[in-house]
């Protein structure tokens, strides 16, 4: 591979395009999903969230903050949905600007389930879950700061195929905007997530009890997805033992490989891994055992070690998160050893351009 200082730009950017399903990529650093909290009215994308994303168009891959398939889906407080026309057509300004400097961009599909607090969704939205489990801790709201998660109901068995139409729907409409894929939010503690997991499932129906059973809600949405954009357009993320958000589960590693196991014979575009924050499971390894196709693994890489896992052929590109909140730029800065600016943690969720966009370039 040459000595190590070249590594990176043989691995990452010129000599390598990957093909990620029917996506191809101008190089091998992915943008992580990120919520910043900046929609506008309608939970609609707005100019300020056309310059985020235009500004970090040379990723070779954009994976998009998360985005709401319903409103029962929403959890947060100002994060974009794509279910309304007016959102499709704030995306798809944001998909033009990508794509006109030359990007690609996926937009991440996620419903938080129980995750949530009605203050922070649309009259009538409901908080819903697989079981009625309150998830401990609490959630900002513009109305009244910090409050406890809602307590979800539980999703009666005859409306789970509507929330599975729900992503469906939501695939449809990040197609009209002009996204080049989707990815499934599993993990975070969000609803996928809720239905793997013991500790937040407790149906006695086909979608629990046995991990056959809890895997069956993600099998049937990555079935809806791919039945919409084709596998080669749908990718998932996932980040086995995930504590987030309240979440357990007894055995981890036997479900995510039941999981993989199940999922890699769909073939799709990629498979995006987090890190385990559980030393005792290597995620990673996991996932290169249990899925046959590309991965994305994220969390923690810096140049050296992005260098060190692609030269050594572990996965087919790096995603960078909290990378890239300050540096645009930042396949050129690692591209040519340049230093990475810091972030101010205070504006990471705050609404306008302070924090946000007005992150400038290196000279």
């Amino acid at each position: 591979h040459g000595a190590p200082e070249d590594l990176l730009n043989a691995s990452i950017y010129f000599d390598f395009r990957p093909l990620f399903g029917d996506i191809l990529l101008a190089n091998r650093v992915v943008m992580a999903p990120m919520t910043r909290s900046r929609a506008g009215p309608g939970d609609v994308p707005t100019e300020l969230n056309v310059e985020y994303y235009r500004q970090r168009a040379s990723a070779g891959l954009i994976v998009s903050e998360g985005v709401q398939p319903s409103a029962n889906g929403k959890g947060y407080c100002r994060t974009p949905g794509i279910y309304t026309e007016a959102q499709v057509a704030g995306w798809r300004a944001v998909n033009d600007a990508v794509h006109a400097e030359g990007g690609r961009i996926v937009a991440q599909i996620m419903h938080c389930g129980r995750v949530g607090s009605h203050l922070n969704k649309d009259p009538g939205a409901e908080t819903v879950a697989p079981s009625a489990v309150r998830a401990k801790g609490q959630i900002y709201t513009d109305a009244a700061g910090m409050v406890d998660l809602d307590e979800p109901r539980a999703l009666r068995l005859d409306e789970i195929p509507g929330v599975i139409g729900e992503y469906r729907h939501a695939t449809q409409c990040a197609l009209q905007a002009g996204f080049d894929g989707v990815e499934l939010h599993c993990t975070s503690g969000y609803l996928p997530a809720q239905f793997l997991s013991t500790g937040t499932n407790l149906r006695t129906d086909a979608y629990g009890g046995s991990v056959q059973n809890r895997v069956r809600f993600v099998l049937e949405v990555l079935e809806a997805m791919t039945a919409v954009a084709g596998s080669g357009r749908v990718g998932m993320r996932i980040c086995p033992g995930n504590p987030f958000n309240d979440l357990h589960d007894e055995n981890p590693h036997e479900t995510f490989a039941t999981l993989l196991d199940a999922v890699s014979p769909m073939k799709l575009a990629y498979l995006h891994v987090i890190r385990s924050p559980r030393r005792s499971l290597d995620a990673f390894a996991l996932a290169r055992e249990h899925f046959r196709g590309a991965l994305i693994v994220n969390d923690g890489f810096d140049r050296e070690s992005a260098d060190r896992v692609l030269g050594a052929g572990q996965a087919a590109a790096v995603s960078f998160g909290r990378s890239y909140i300050g540096n645009p730029d930042l396949v050129r800065r690692l591209r040519e050893g340049l230093p990475l600016a810091d972030f101010d943690l205070a504006t990471l969720y705050t609404p306008g351009p302070k924090g946000y966009t007005d992150y400038t370039a290196a000279s």
